[in-house]
């Protein structure tokens, strides 16, 4: 799945995306890392990986998007 970075916090390693509907979701530091990033910049896109839908979605992977 696709969504835009948001906000994101570098000593907590924890922020935020936008899906493409607008919904905000919240990602922890083991989704951030998971990705093997080591920066996020508010209006990046990237590709997330999550388990459940919808309100209950928590996302487990945060990875730059690549074509």
């Amino acid at each position: 799945m696709q969504a835009t970075s948001y906000t994101y916090d570098p000593e907590t390693r924890t922020g935020s995306v936008l899906l493409d509907d607008g919904t905000p979701v919240e990602f922890d530091a083991p989704a951030f890392d998971a990705g093997g990033l080591l920066l996020l910049r508010p209006g990046q896109r990237v590709r997330i990986e999550g388990e459940s839908e919808g309100a209950a979605l928590r996302i487990t992977l945060v990875t730059l998007q690549t074509f």
